[in-house]
């Protein structure tokens, strides 16, 4: 998979899962990276498995899939009046379907059930897959490294998998400065160090000019945005 990153090569693999906590910007990060990947010429799909919260969900971007040529496969009655738990598909003729396959989870514990459905279909393509943890130091209950790893295995626990890396997605939305992402690294480090995870990459807006003193970076575009921020 073409490298997307600055600095050290790093590849996404063929399958990408997205957990993190509600609010930590995983479902923004996994647009991104569908949508990167499609745009690299690589067939592209991402799996809304968000059956908790009705809000910022992958299937809010159905236009932009399309535009770029993304598979969206999502719960039944996803973007309708209808809040009802209900997945189905098949995780194994997906990846065999396709170059490239994203997960966004739902947030905590709680969204991770649904992906424990599929634990045991994910874990045959073994080396093939990535489980990335995304942690926000700007948010609520994960400001603390400590909390940011309970709240990790609390996931792992649920899904019945474990993460392979830690994503460090910390932002404060439209003010976010290459200074909030800098003050950040000490604690991405930590919640590193308690896991024993490698630290994948760190997230930066596109707009941010001034980021060449951070190294490793995925640079985003904001598809998901506050309703304040719309």
């Amino acid at each position: 998979m073409r490298n997307f990153f600055k600095g050290r090569a790093v590849f996404i693999k063929k399958i990408t899962i997205i957990t993190g906590h509600y609010g930590s910007g995983k479902t923004n990060l996994a647009v991104n990276m569908a949508v990167k990947t499609a745009e690299c010429g690589e067939s592209t799909a991402i799996v809304d498995l968000d059956i908790v919260n009705p809000y910022f969900r992958t299937a809010d971007f159905g236009e932009l899939f399309r535009e770029k040529n993304v598979t969206m496969i999502a719960p039944d009655f996803a973007n309708t009046n209808l809040d009802i738990p209900s997945v189905q598909f098949d995780v194994e003729q997906l990846a065999m379907n396709y170059d490239r396959l994203v997960i966004d989870v739902g947030g905590d514990d709680a969204g991770a059930f649904a992906l424990g459905r599929y634990a045991q279909a994910l874990e045959k393509f073994g080396d093939s897959l990535e489980m990335l943890y995304v942690v926000n130091q700007r948010r609520y209950l994960t400001s603390a490294s400590g909390e940011a790893v309970s709240l990790m295995y609390e996931i792992e626990k649920a899904s019945r998998m474990h993460h392979t890396a830690v994503v460090n997605n910390t932002n404060l939305g439209c003010e976010t400065t290459a200074e909030t992402v800098r003050e950040s690294a000490e604690f991405a480090e930590e919640v590193c160090k308690k896991t024993g995870l490698p630290l994948a990459f760190t997230t930066i807006p596109e707009n941010i000019a001034d980021r060449e003193s951070i190294s490793e970076i995925f640079p985003v575009k904001i598809y998901v945005k506050p309703i304040w921020e719309l």
